[in-house]
């Protein structure tokens, strides 16, 4: 099925289809020049196939993993590109997961000032979430996403049959981005996933809609987009503390913006999925990294808080009742 995505600064259409990836050529320009980036925890087979559908392709492949998410990395992108001779006719796909598009849409945006950016997403958390809105970054200084832009792709292709070779942890880590976007979003998506009524197709159908309506009324995060940062604060911190993924930060983070009665709900959601539900690091450190969090303005800072399942408000907080939910999440 085809989902389209219509912004201010352009549209785009979102391909969800098992068997997409062999159809690439179709959904994608690739009649030219193109810069296929992956990285080695994906097949090697999906670039290939990739590829086999391209008219001039160029296979780049980086280490798996959030580092890579780099000012070195970013470099390397523009250096190949620059070594290739690529004008502004060429192109940039991403073939794997949320750090590979937010690096290879990154050097998309600022080579030559844009050339064409495409996605292939083959996780769950990038399939959910992070492949489409327009977001590209890279982190610095050991911060997440400090250095980006926003930078939509011409077109994103999802093919669910690539999430088969993922591993379980994997698979938990980017439904906690789903259950983010149920919890305040979708009360019958949460409780489909609380049942275990809903199959993988379906949450991605699910979870899309929901971020394709959010960025088509606020593509650069002017107001309601916000509500896609639920979590992320505390998640942020913690990730740039230890070693747990994205999507797992996620989950601990969006335990303390909620009511009790959502919490309680969200609990064994979580543990089902086999998500964190308690921070085991240094709660010094985790206040630290929160002060460095790039919404935060001043001593204040504005987070989404979750009152009832499918519903959401926008409140401002000073950075120390921040920290005060953020400890009692933690237990410390």
């Amino acid at each position: 099925m085809t989902i389209p995505v219509k912004t201010q600064t352009g549209g785009y259409d979102i391909t969800l289809e098992r068997g997409a990836l062999d159809r690439a050529g179709k959904l994608m320009s690739l009649s030219r020049r193109a810069l296929i980036v992956t990285d080695d925890g994906v097949p090697e087979e999906y670039a290939k196939r990739v590829a086999r559908q391209c008219e001039s392709p160029h296979v780049i492949t980086l280490p798996q993993g959030e580092a890579t998410k780099s000012m070195d990395s970013f470099a390397r992108l523009l250096r190949e590109m620059t070594r290739l001779h690529f004008d502004r006719n060429d192109c940039v796909v991403a073939v794997g997961g949320g750090v590979m598009g937010d690096l290879a849409g990154f050097a998309a945006a600022c080579y030559m000032r844009g050339i064409d950016f495409y996605n292939i997403p083959t996780t769950v958390l990038s399939q959910v979430d992070s492949s489409i809105g327009g977001k590209v970054a890279i982190d610095f200084e050991g911060y997440k996403n400090t250095v980006g832009a926003f930078y939509p792709p011409r077109a994103v292709v999802i093919d669910p049959d690539t999430l088969k070779t993922l591993p379980d942890r994997q698979i938990s880590n980017g439904l906690a981005e789903a259950v983010k976007m149920a919890l305040t979003c979708d009360r019958e998506l949460f409780e489909m996933i609380e049942s275990e009524s809903a199959d993988i197709d379906t949450v991605i159908y699910r979870s899309l809609l929901i971020k394709k309506q959010v960025v088509e009324k606020d593509e650069r995060e002017t107001g309601l987009r916000r509500v896609l940062n639920f979590g992320h604060t505390l998640a942020h911190a913690i990730e740039s503390c230890g070693a747990l993924y994205h999507g797992e930060c996620v989950a601990l983070g969006m335990l303390p913006m909620c009511e009790n009665g959502v919490r309680a709900r969200l609990l064994p959601v979580l543990e089902r999925l086999r998500l964190p539900t308690r921070f085991e690091g240094d709660p010094k450190v985790l206040f630290e990294a929160m002060r460095h969090d790039k919404k935060l303005a001043g001593d204040t800072i504005n987070v989404i808080y979750v009152p009832r399942v499918g519903e959401f408000e926008m409140k401002k907080l000073s950075v120390g009742e921040l920290e005060g939910l953020a400890a009692k999440a933690v237990g410390k």
